[in-house]
């Protein structure tokens, strides 16, 4: 795990009321963390994501766990290192949100 998915993983989604698996594989994707209750993804992106070819790639990415019923929610690393409490509560609504 890189050190952002490590913060999250420890501060918050391992003892998350709705279990969290960390590098999932789906088709020929490992996923950073699943939710299988709610069918939710949580990918942090560092820099290579916002380059040209990164961003091609998870856009066909993305496309495709869609295709499976599955939503990705997608933050910057900086955003665990500068609002890790505003990454739970979105991750906190869209489970909600998904698995009523």
């Amino acid at each position: 795990m890189t050190p952002q998915e490590s913060k999250l993983w420890y501060a918050y989604l391992r003892k998350y009321p709705h279990q969290f698996r960390r590098q999932v594989t789906v088709g020929i994707y490992i996923l950073d963390f699943y939710c299988a209750a709610a069918k939710l993804a949580v990918e942090l992106d560092g820099s290579q994501h916002y380059e040209q070819e990164g961003k091609h790639h998870d856009a066909v990415r993305t496309n495709y766990l869609n295709s499976l019923g599955i939503e990705v929610l997608r933050f910057p690393n900086s955003d665990i290192t500068k609002n890790l409490r505003g990454v739970c509560r979105m991750i906190d609504l869209k489970v909600k949100e998904r698995s009523i």
